[in-house]
């Protein structure tokens, strides 16, 4: 029987939280769920090796057409397909526009939106506002890493750019050792570093040893967990926060969602590398051209161009999932320092988004919204 006509749902960001986008707990169980499934193979994103970030669209230095912007930080246009299986089994996209001007018209330097489509059909399911259900799965990713690579005793965490990203993966990082004592803060700003402890405090009220790093230096030493998240230029990879070997702790895992810079000897001949998902990696090389590690500044960036001269083994980087999945040990030795690469996949969105959409229905959250009754061009 023919059924044209679609109804699907809308959720904005109150919406969200009402369906419980803001669950950590749960949002770091379905992203170890999702890395089960990435692992498995049952899944598909975009790009020749099915591994693609996304699609990117930029802006010219320079434009003749007056109405048509032209470059600048973090200025672009993005689109990520993905579709996940498992009991997720849900296709769609996420899709933003990304602008650092953007705050200073009060506004998030980009803004987000997801799609869920009928894997089927392609008709849609869901639109959500997708800002805080990124910023969640973005701080899960680091929180997957801690829970099977950190010390079990953990009890000091690290920050290097105390923003968004810090803040959802330091949730992440409470989710699963519950018992930190010490957080050690290093950013550019005081209002950023007093945003992040007001956080904490109202949070984390048991976390009374929160202090404030001059340097990336004071952050680094003596801390379990390491979240290195600052917001710099591309580019230039001597603009990247540096850190030193010498500074971390035997032990330590310092998780990079964003750009980190370490020396290459430490790399190839004592550092431990853990990336999100190597394929990822290996498509951004392909794209970006050889030396990637200028375009996308995490570190396993750094190990591909490492490969790509010769210098560095393909087993010398290993992937979250089969640390999960048992075919990699989770330590080789008690002291080593892990360096967890985080890029960021379209997957991730589907599978929190997909939770929080079926707690949506579930709860009767959201506008119903009609595509159509019958399609005209049908």
């Amino acid at each position: 029987m023919k059924q044209p006509n679609i109804d699907f749902i809308y959720l904005n960001e109150e919406d969200m939280m009402k369906a419980g986008v803001g669950d950590m707990a749960g949002c770091v169980d379905a992203i170890e769920e999702m890395f089960m499934l990435l692992k498995a193979g049952d899944y598909r994103m975009g790009g020749p090796n099915g591994n693609s970030h996304g699609v990117m669209m930029t802006f010219p230095l320079e434009s003749p057409f007056p109405n048509m912007p032209t470059d600048g930080p973090d200025r672009r246009f993005m689109a990520m397909p993905a579709y996940l299986g498992g009991k997720f089994d849900m296709a769609g996209m996420k899709w933003y526009g990304s602008n650092v001007d953007n705050k200073q018209k009060g506004l998030p330097r980009s803004i987000l939106m997801l799609t869920l489509n009928d894997k089927e059909t392609g008709a849609p399911l869901a639109y959500m506002s997708a800002n805080i259900l990124s910023a969640f799965r973005t701080g899960a990713v680091p929180g997957v890493g801690v829970k099977y690579l950190a010390k079990e005793d953990a009890k000091v965490v690290g920050i290097i750019g105390p923003g968004v990203m810090s803040k959802t993966a330091f949730d992440a990082t409470m989710a699963v050792r519950s018992q930190i004592e010490t957080v050690k803060i290093k950013g550019r700003s005081r209002a950023s570093i007093d945003s992040f402890i007001t956080y904490i405090r109202e949070k984390y009220p048991k976390v009374e040893d929160i202090q404030i790093a001059e340097t990336d230096e004071e952050a680094v030493r003596d801390a379990d967990v390491v979240h290195i998240a600052a917001s710099v230029p591309t580019g230039d990879a001597a603009l990247y926060p540096y850190i030193k070997e010498e500074w971390i702790k035997p032990g330590a895992i310092l998780c990079c969602p964003a750009a980190a810079r370490f020396d290459d000897d430490f790399i190839l001949n004592r550092a431990r590398n853990v990336a999100d998902n190597v394929q990822l990696y290996e498509a951004w090389e392909e794209e970006m051209g050889f030396p990637a590690y200028n375009s996308i500044p995490i570190p396993a960036v750094r190990c591909m161009d490492l490969m790509a001269e010769g210098r560095m083994q393909k087993n010398q980087l290993d992937d979250l999932g089969d640390i999960l999945t048992g075919k990699v040990p989770a330590h080789r030795n008690k002291d080593e320092i892990i360096i967890y690469s985080v890029g960021g996949m379209p997957i991730e969105d589907i599978a929190w988004g997909t939770i929080v959409y079926r707690n949506a229905l579930e709860k009767g959250i959201g506008t119903k919204l009609n595509l159509w009754s019958v399609p005209y061009l049908a």
